[in-house]
């Protein structure tokens, strides 16, 4: 079975949809559609009956809903559903929600964090899982990158299919959530003289035939739309 991404076009490329249970990393530069794409994935979810959980750092549950109101595939209605939980880990109410599903000591430390999230999407049955972003979470970890692979290892043992923001801009430049990741998606914007051009390429993808070219991807009143059958350069 196959989970489908709710990004018109994109499971085109990824034989129709996301391996469940699974980590995929989203990577690219600001404003090339990571937010609305995570967006779009709740959003299919939420549409199925499934349990969501949205993770964050840097904005608050309104301005997602906001941001995301602007386009037409449902958020901000769906977004008010009893299976959507949204936690920012900067505010005092985020951190109280995971603390009722860990007894970790220290909420700052990659253990308790880690033990906090695997808990709570565990008790909570969170059937897709989206974390924005791995710039944000390394605030949390003192020791770098051997924490960041222990928080995305046990990441993995989550029965959540997992969409992860990383700021990475080089497609040809890994990361250890790159590395870690079951399927890694890289976000491309180029400004020219006529206008942005956008494209998306899936570089990684276990269990999966991908053929890694750079498609389409436009920005619509319906959200992103991807062309599996247009090919960009850049």
């Amino acid at each position: 079975m196959r989970i489908p991404s709710g990004v018109s076009g994109f499971d085109h490329l990824i034989q129709g949809g996301f391996l469940p249970g699974r980590l995929y990393v989203l990577s690219g530069p600001p404003g090339s559609g990571k937010t609305t794409f995570t967006a779009q994935f709740v959003a299919e979810g939420l549409r199925n009956g499934e349990n969501c959980l949205y993770i964050t750092m840097h904005e608050s549950r309104g301005e997602l809903v906001d941001d995301m109101s602007s386009f037409e595939f449902g958020f901000e209605t769906l977004a008010a559903s009893e299976q959507f939980r949204f936690v920012n880990l900067a505010n005092k109410k985020g951190k109280r929600l995971l603390n009722q599903f860990s007894q970790s000591g220290n909420p700052s430390s990659v253990q308790g964090l880690t033990d906090k999230v695997v808990a709570f999407v565990n008790s909570r049955e969170i059937d897709r899982l989206v974390i924005d972003s791995t710039m944000l979470l390394e605030l949390f970890f003192t020791d770098g990158e051997d924490e960041m692979a222990r928080f995305l290892t046990a990441l993995k043992s989550c029965d959540a299919t997992t969409l992860l923001i990383s700021e990475m801009t080089d497609p040809s430049a890994y990361s250890d959530e790159h590395f870690l990741a079951h399927g890694v998606v890289f976000f491309h914007n180029y400004l020219e003289a006529t206008g942005m051009t956008r494209g998306i390429q899936v570089v990684k993808m276990r269990g999966t035939d991908i053929d890694c070219d750079i498609r389409s991807l436009r920005f619509t009143d319906e959200g992103l739309v991807v062309d599996p059958t247009k090919r960009v350069d850049f």
